[in-house]
């Protein structure tokens, strides 16, 4: 099979249909699915409206059907204290009959371009399949931790100022809360009202958002929970200092006898258990998200380094099988934790892929480990500098589109 009859361009409202048609088929949607979350077909069309009205989905065509498709939301990140506006990738789906002639890849490409003139100089997505995007460029940058705590109990009980309350899941203190969390958090997504909206997409009437205040009502932590035959599932918890993670610990701990078991989710990439009383837990790790630099020197321009590399520079050969723009030496002065690019020659080259290159840049592996990995080549001396010079703090990313 050729790929003449095959036309590409963007998907509009009046494409709605094909595009939850391919989903479905795609993630195996079934309409008992719907159902037992509560979806009729119309809601479940009228829901994805503002996907196509907002975000950028790309679309293989074959005679007029649909067959690939691929989704960019427009979003915006911490890193490392910098705001960078990118693309959450999504939707990306091809019908099997389809698959192996090269579809994705054309309309993955044709977004990154698309993309870089935007000014977004990084992607991010949940891969279905880590081996085919690491081919193309990506890189895993985050983890998600779930854990099992089989007595509430265990959880903090020490006395706090503040309060919990209950609220609806549009508070204004829980969109302002996670607003004021993303500021201060690397890795995090500010979830507009499209994001918010996919939040809450697959969730359940019965679960309840909870929201710690402190003494003087300012709202500090919250958490998304629900309680289903004696287990506490708590799909995410924020807060902003370790009054409002106690605070909300004693929340989980006053519901020791409507519960036998606590699961939930950790997205900072470390233990909880040295910080609880008991650490009689069970945590299981897994990659999470996946990115990519997109242009290099568009996302070098907004880039935070250490101050202890001031005053340096490094000598980055990138590879990119993908995306031939990004393929080049870039030597790079380090002054004031920014880098600066400059034709000087640097004794401290590093060579490496743009993948190894985003996870590095994002923290999520320190370039020592990296180098014993084969995935980076250079001196010992420049690993050392390197190290030195790229902050040491992994992602948080709970968003999932």
């Amino acid at each position: 099979m050729t790929n003449e009859t095959i036309e590409v361009r963007k998907l509009s409202i009046a494409d709605i249909d094909q595009y939850n048609e391919l989903l479905r088929y795609a993630f195996q949607v079934t309409e008992k699915t719907l159902l037992d979350y509560g979806w009729e077909n119309d809601e479940i069309r009228k829901s994805k409206f503002p996907v196509l009205e907002n975000a950028h989905v790309l679309g293989c065509f074959d005679r007029g059907a649909l067959v690939s498709q691929f989704a960019v939301y427009p979003m915006e990140m911490n890193i490392h204290s910098a705001i960078y506006p990118i693309g959450f990738i999504t939707s990306v789906a091809t019908y099997p009959e389809y698959s192996r002639r090269g579809l994705m890849s054309m309309l993955m490409k044709q977004s990154l371009l698309e993309m870089r003139e935007k000014g977004q100089s990084i992607a991010i997505l949940y891969p279905f399949s880590i081996p085919l995007y690491r081919h193309r460029g990506w890189e895993i940058i985050s983890d998600k931790m779930t854990w099992r705590i089989s007595d509430a109990k265990m959880l903090a009980r020490k006395d706090v100022p503040g309060y919990v309350r209950r609220v609806p899941s549009d508070s204004a203190d829980l969109i302002a809360l996670h607003t004021r969390f993303a500021k201060k958090t690397h890795g995090c997504l500010f979830r507009n009202d499209l994001a918010w909206d996919e939040y809450w997409r697959w969730d359940v009437d019965d679960t309840t958002v909870a929201i710690y205040y402190g003494e003087d009502h300012t709202p500090l932590g919250y958490m998304v929970y629900r309680i289903d035959a004696d287990t506490m599932y708590v799909k995410e918890m924020v807060y902003i200092n370790m009054e409002a993670r106690m605070g909300l610990l004693r929340y989980i701990n006053a519901h020791d006898s409507m519960v036998d078991e606590v699961r939930g989710n950790n997205y900072s990439g470390e233990s909880i258990a040295f910080a609880l009383s008991d650490s009689d837990i069970k945590e299981t790790i897994r990659p999470y998200i996946m990115g990519r630099i997109v242009d290099f020197e568009l996302f070098l321009g907004q880039y935070r380094f250490r101050g202890e590399a001031d005053g340096t520079s490094l000598s980055f050969q990138i590879s990119d099988p993908f995306l031939e723009w990004n393929n080049g030496t870039y030597t790079v002065e380090l002054q004031g934790g920014a880098g600066k690019l400059t034709t000087k020659p640097s004794k401290h080259k590093v060579k490496l892929s743009i993948g190894t290159l985003t996870t590095l840049l994002l923290g999520y592996k320190r370039a020592p480990d990296l180098a014993a990995l084969e995935r980076i080549e250079a001196s010992d001396e420049t690993i050392e500098l390197l190290d030195a010079a790229v902050i040491r703090k992994k992602p948080y990313i709970s968003d999932y589109i």
